[in-house]
């Protein structure tokens, strides 16, 4: 017993030592249970609602200030067309879309039964299940109080008005598969999170094997040694993008409706910015322990701000800011989007321009910490 807790003595002055293991081994911890708690939420809030209004009456307009008065939901456009809807839901600015017939107002006046339309984006089926949910019960309350009120000034009993009905429709996923969300999503997370690991622990490998120094004398610019590391890992990457796909398609099913070209040219982008993510971890640790525990205090904050699982609109509003420098957060909206609604590339604009300036940004800080690691 004495020897072991010896050799437990000579383990602790070690870890005293390492500057960078001991802090990620007491600090990240409490660091990602207080960022977790923050983050990982399932309430539904601020749910994007687009109005179809047809009626523009005083009950239409009604109903809107209604819903845009919840905590649960947010009207962020109104339009006077259906094609107009399909727009809003196929570049996921909204996730749910509230359709105002014509002569509503005029059918609840006289006592007649009326329908409301919703149309929900189904690529995210528990999202949009249950803010059609909360936007059904807003719109039917107002109506149905705005209804009440004039039909009892003509006398009309409460047991004789006929009831508000929705008719609810799921777009991209109408039965409401959990695998036509999940499997998208999962095969960006695994193929950017592959990526910079395998980079990140090749370098450093490289650099404990002592090659590093050999490589560093010959005529190679840092640019050209850093391309000549990475180029292997990129092609890996898109190896890795098409083993996925054919998974999926014997496995899981989920339909491919998109351009497969463009789902493979914005998934190099997206490893450009994950390949660039594992040059700097491997700039910063010296072993590949240390690249393990770094890419795991990069990656898990990663991963659950994305909106993978949990809605960025739920979280405050500072992580909210903070999910807009996270690459896999437009890449899995990209993702979904090809998958499951076929949206052109026009449609994907919102989406690839920040991500693409985000791979550039990250692969030029890459550079300069790669090239100032050298000298």
């Amino acid at each position: 017993m004495e020897r072991v807790l010896e050799l437990a003595r000579k383990e602790v002055r070690q870890l005293r030592r390492d500057r960078q293991i001991l802090p990620f081994l007491l600090i990240v911890p409490v660091f990602q249970l207080i960022l977790f708690g923050y983050a990982i939420s399932t309430d539904i809030k601020h749910v994007p609602v687009v109005v179809c209004d047809f009626d523009h009456t005083r009950i239409s307009r009604e109903i809107s200030r209604e819903i845009a008065s919840s905590e649960y939901l947010e009207v962020v456009g109104q339009v006077c067309r259906l094609a107009e809807v399909d727009r809003w839901l196929d570049s996921g600015r909204a996730t749910v879309a509230l359709v105002i017939p014509k002569h509503l107002q005029r059918d609840l006046v006289a006592g007649r039964a009326a329908v409301l339309g919703v149309i929900v984006d189904g690529a995210d089926p528990t999202a949009g299940t249950v803010a059609a949910n909360y936007l059904v019960r807003y719109a039917q309350d107002r109506s149905l109080r705005m209804r009440t009120a004039a039909l009892m000034r003509r006398g009309v009993t409460r047991a004789a008005m006929p009831w508000v009905e929705a008719e609810t429709r799921y777009w991209y996923n109408p039965l409401l598969r959990s695998a036509w969300f999940m499997v998208p999503g999962a095969m960006a997370a695994i193929v950017g999170m592959a990526a910079t690991i395998a980079t990140a622990l090749a370098l450093v490998r490289e650099r404990e094997a002592g090659t590093m120094e050999q490589l560093i004398v010959t005529p190679l610019k840092p640019w050209e040694l850093m391309l000549g590391k990475t180029i292997p890992f990129l092609v890996i990457g898109v190896i890795n993008v098409t083993a996925v796909l054919i998974a999926n398609a014997l496995i899981f099913h989920v339909p491919v409706r998109g351009n497969l070209g463009l789902l493979y040219g914005l998934a190099i982008v997206f490893l450009v910015s994950s390949l660039s993510v594992g040059l700097l971890i491997s700039t910063v640790s010296r072993t590949q322990q240390q690249a393990i525990l770094t890419a795991f205090f990069f990656l898990m904050p990663n991963f659950l701000l994305s909106g993978f699982i949990f809605p960025i609109e739920n979280m405050p509003l500072m992580l909210q800011w903070v999910t807009q420098l996270i690459p896999l957060r437009y890449f899995l909206v990209i993702v979904r989007s090809i998958f499951l609604k076929g949206t052109p590339a026009a449609g994907l604009m919102d989406q690839a321009i920040p991500m693409a300036l985000l791979s550039a940004g990250f692969m030029l800080l890459a550079v300069w910490r790669f090239r100032k690691r050298l000298d």
